[in-house]
């Protein structure tokens, strides 16, 4: 009896969720545009699971260049940053350029990880990073 209650409680609960509305800013894109910013966004994430890697293994440099390559801001011009730009919201501009800016601060920090030793302040500027691209995705959706 009691499984079948909280079996109720769990589907009654998943049926809750599934059925939220997603509140998040809809954000217009041409349709390739749409894919391009989809792809940059999935090779972020590819980015962000190689620092991690790297990190782990104590390849601190290799997680540096990494980081300003992929999500630095030296990496803007070849993600297309200024011609995505016009078409994203002013908040959602800002979210992105503070995501490259904090990658770009990571990859100093590691760098410096690499000479001192200790991963406190690289996990953190880490964080930063991630912290930006939780807030973007959390606020806006692209279609």
């Amino acid at each position: 009896m009691l499984r079948k209650l909280i079996i109720g409680l769990l589907v009654l609960g998943f049926s809750i969720s599934a059925a939220a509305k997603d509140e998040r800013e809809q954000v217009q894109l041409p349709e390739l545009m749409r894919e391009h910013m989809l792809s940059n966004m999935r090779d972020h994430l590819l980015a962000l699971e190689i620092i991690t890697r790297n990190l782990a293994a104590g390849e601190y440099d290799t997680a540096a260049e990494t980081a300003e390559s992929r999500l630095g801001m030296t990496s803007m011009t070849s993600h297309g940053a200024a011609h995505m730009a016009p078409f994203m919201p002013e908040p959602m501009r800002t979210l992105g350029t503070a995501m490259h800016r904090a990658a770009s601060r990571f990859a100093i920090k590691a760098k410096d990880a690499a000479v001192e030793g200790g991963l406190a302040e690289a996990f953190g500027a880490l964080s930063e990073v991630m912290q930006q691209c939780v807030a973007c995705h959390s606020g806006y959706r692209v279609h």
